[in-house]
């Protein structure tokens, strides 16, 4: 009986024989392993897609529009920036202004006030003095000093403060529906060559942050957002980080971050509401502040 037996299959061939009966014990166990090994690789795959999709839900999820009440949020944010930072500080400054503060060019502030003013008297000549300095140097400093104060408040109104090291805010962009991660700047000449270094090591550590975490993040969600200005006034330290990942500017950026088009006018516009709400009378202050220092150049017989 046994020589009509092959491996302990009975030889019939009037049906199909699976050949996993067909085998010998050794073969047996190989086989059921190479089954339990591959329905193993198989789970591991099915698993590996849906931690893939857990991960992108929390890296890179759509949400709707930002809307109008966050929107506000934002504005009003801006507006208390101004009334507790830029505003106190400028006037700080105006007020303190002595005429040894300015660093004088005799021959171009006579030229200035004639050309201002038609003459070179003392209050022609501190008019050319205090005008650029109180409604340009001083204020752009300032302005850009302070700007972080401004970036995380946007962050807490706006919902999208990132605990990445370097990355200042996180958003879902409203143009692509992709979570962008942000680091801010003030204007688009306010960085210089070292910060270029800076800029591009912060997104090198995120990119191997979310390679490590199985994040779902590319190249163009790592970006530059810059406050006011256009793209045909970025730096050339701006370009040279454009050519490696997204600087958006001015409109663009905030477009991107509340979906409205308009929304960098109504922020610059309501900067200067404030003034008006706040009942701010600048013009008194300066015009104060003129008399004082044609004073002091009077004193000294002029410049």
């Amino acid at each position: 009986m046994t020589g009509d037996y092959y491996d302990g299959c009975p030889p019939r061939r009037d049906c199909v024989t699976d050949s996993f009966f067909c085998l010998g014990k050794d073969d047996v166990i190989k086989q059921i392993s190479i089954f339990i090994s591959s329905r193993q690789q198989l789970f591991q795959k099915t698993f590996d897609c849906y931690e893939d999709s857990l991960y992108f839900c929390k890296s890179n999820n759509k949400r709707d529009v930002m809307t109008e009440k966050q929107k506000k949020s934002i504005i009003e944010s801006g507006k208390q920036y101004f009334r507790e930072i830029i505003i106190p500080n400028h006037v700080k400054g105006l007020k303190n202004l002595k005429l040894k503060d300015f660093k004088i060019n005799p021959f171009l502030v006579n030229y200035l006030a004639a050309f201002l003013c038609g003459n070179t008297e003392p209050e022609s000549l501190a008019k050319a003095l205090v005008y650029p300095r109180i409604l340009g140097t001083s204020i752009n400093t300032s302005f850009g000093q302070n700007i972080q104060i401004f970036i995380s408040s946007l962050a807490q109104v706006a919902g999208t403060a990132s605990g990445i090291d370097g990355i200042d805010i996180e958003f879902v962009d409203a143009i692509d529906g992709r979570r962008k991660y942000c680091q801010c700047k003030a204007g688009p000449q306010t960085i210089n060559k070292d910060d270029i270094a800076t800029i591009l090591g912060h997104f090198k550590h995120l990119h191997n942050k979310a390679r490590l975490d199985r994040l779902n993040v590319q190249i163009d969600d790592m970006i530059v957002g810059v406050l006011y200005g256009d793209e045909s006034e970025l730096s050339a330290h701006y370009k040279i980080i454009n050519s490696h990942y997204p600087v958006y500017c001015g409109a663009d950026f905030w477009e991107h971050l509340t979906g409205d088009a308009q929304f960098y006018h109504r922020l610059a516009k309501a900067f200067g509401e404030v003034v008006e709400e706040d009942n701010i009378d600048g013009s008194h202050l300066i015009i104060t502040k003129i008399a004082e220092i044609a004073k002091e150049i009077e004193k000294q017989g002029g410049l």
